[in-house]
């Protein structure tokens, strides 16, 4: 062996000068190393990898607040194992929800209040008062770009029946037929519910559902995404009244939607108001068929309440009666009534009665409905706790009313409202202003979600009441369009008076304006017997 070596250096001095052996040798260890390296750490190295992958996703570390959730991706090769780093998923952001604003200082509508009632105390009847709206262009700069928040419920959807049993009392196969459980239980709030709120048959509202639409109706409607202005004329009760005073924003984006039904698209067609493109100035005429009542007055209560399931997709709504003409811009309206109130919900309070046992007596003294269905009706309420109006229902206003418009906005409390409201005017009177506290006071028993009631005089700013068509029949033809003027009424009077001890019956208030006349004659000549 030795002298092997011995032969060998001498082989290697003879190719290698004595000065580069050094190197040589160097060079020979550091090829080693690499092997040991490639070869025998490698496997150790991805064993120790695994193992702290491990550990991370099983046992989180500590000081490690949340649970979040890792991903652990592993490849198979065919040299061996590998990992991939892991990363957290980041949280999901907070759901974003409209809070309200408050106007800027110095704004002329942050200090507004109303003027003094006028000086003749014989002027009492309802009247307009002033409101103070934003310009256009600021109130539409101000919609909001979220939802308000909705309490104690986020997820509303609606129940879908074919075969159907009549219940206890009341319904109609349109509204479903819910039992009184199925009713109590629709006012026991919860995050996520499931409701009866008419069109109970059928794919989708307005198609075999009752209260029938076209196709291509149903398709414009769907595609109404702001803002929705809607009213209704049945039984060719009503003419049609144009809006004024709407910007050319709002003609472009709002949708103004007129529903009637088959007697009035005739009644149309023969005094020329109506051609084929199925519009009337802003209005768009959408015809119904196969309506679900006999009763007019109670099929316009399916889009005065339901518009959210009509316009599925309808951020705000505006209901008017056909009976009024809307003087305001409705995004002004909007501004005023919901985004500056923070409210998803505004309707007026009646101008003098605030007691629902009042309001159903003056309904049964003008015949608006059988008075035995009103009296079972009240009595229903009286045994689910419903009293008369006094102080102690403050900051509660009125429990009246005035239903003939509506500024909503389609969020989940707002729609439940608007379906458990319907559906008390399907099972028992049409007579809306009746079954409007007992809804409202079971949904606020559950969470702190009120109506922004506003006064009356408010109302009458922005629309015009005027007259069915029947008693305008009997005058004579109005003014061409365009010919007239604005008559701006006298400042009003603003009675925050409660009188709850008297009855006010709808006699004391609504006049025939035939007899308005005679009693201007008959002062004009009433004779004057001196002393």
């Amino acid at each position: 062996m030795y002298k092997e070596k011995e032969g060998l250096l001498p082989w290697i001095h003879k190719f290698a000068p004595r000065k580069k052996v050094g190197m040589l040798l160097l060079c020979a260890v550091s090829l080693a190393v690499l092997v040991w390296v490639l070869f025998v750490d490698k496997g150790e190295d991805a064993q120790e990898l695994n193992a702290s992958i491990t550990n991370s996703v099983f046992t989180p570390e500590a000081g490690q607040k949340d649970n979040s959730t890792y991903i652990e991706s592993i490849e198979q090769t065919n040299v061996g194992q590998s990992a991939s780093i892991v990363q957290p998923l980041p949280p999901p952001p907070p759901t974003v929800y409209f809070k309200g604003y408050t106007l800027p200082p110095g704004n002329p509508c942050e200090g507004f209040t109303l003027p003094p009632p006028p000086a003749d105390k014989k002027r009492t009847g309802p009247r307009p008062c002033p409101v103070c709206y934003l310009p256009v262009e600021q109130a539409i700069a101000l919609m909001p770009g979220a939802p308000s928040f909705s309490p104690g419920i986020s997820n509303l959807t609606y129940i879908r029946e074919e075969n159907l049993r009549k219940t206890e009392f009341g319904g109609s196969e349109f509204g479903g037929y819910p039992s009184l459980m199925q009713r109590n239980d629709s006012y026991d709030l919860r995050e996520s519910m499931s409701v009866h709120c008419g069109f109970i048959r059928g794919i989708r509202p307005g198609h075999q559902t009752g209260f029938d639409i076209d196709d291509s109706d149903l398709l414009e409607m769907e595609s109404c995404r702001g803002v929705v202005v809607a009213s209704a004329i049945f039984g060719a009760f009503d003419l049609i009244r144009q809006p004024k005073n709407i910007s050319e924003y709002a003609k472009k984006n709002a949708c103004f939607c007129m529903f009637v039904d088959e007697e009035t698209e005739v009644f149309l067609r023969n005094s020329s108001e109506l051609d084929g493109t199925m519009r009337i100035g802003l209005w768009r005429i959408v015809s119904v068929h196969n309506l679900p009542y006999d009763d007019p007055r109670r099929n316009g209560k399916v889009p005065k309440l339901l518009l959210h399931r009509l316009f599925p997709n309808a951020r705000y709504s505006l209901w008017i009666d056909a009976k009024l003409e809307l003087v305001v811009d409705p995004y002004q309206i909007l501004e005023r009534f919901l985004w500056r109130k923070n409210a998803s919900f505004a309707i007026s309070r009646h101008y003098r009665r605030f007691d629902v046992y009042v309001e159903a007596e003056a309904n049964k003294a003008a015949a608006k409905f059988d008075n035995a269905s009103i009296d079972f009706q009240v009595e229903f309420y009286k045994k689910e706790g419903l009293t008369p109006y006094s102080t102690a229902k403050l900051p509660i206003t009125s429990d009246v009313p005035e239903g003939c418009v509506i500024v909503r906005e389609h969020n989940p409390i707002s729609n439940l409202f608007a379906c458990l409201w319907f559906n008390e005017v399907d099972r028992f009177t049409p007579r809306d202003q009746i079954s409007f506290a007992i809804v409202r006071d079971k949904i606020m028993s559950k969470t702190n979600w009120t109506v922004n009631m506003f006064l009356d005089c408010e109302r009458r700013n922005f629309v015009v009441q005027g007259y069915h068509r029947d008693i305008l029949e009997h005058w004579a033809p109005p003014p061409p369009p365009g010919g007239t003027e604005i008559v701006h009424p006298p400042p009003p009077v603003v009675d925050e008076t409660l009188q709850t001890s008297r009855n006010v019956t709808s006699s004391s208030y609504v006049t025939d304006p035939r007899k308005r006349e005679r009693n201007r004659k008959s002062k004009r000549h009433r004779k004057v017997i001196g002393s």
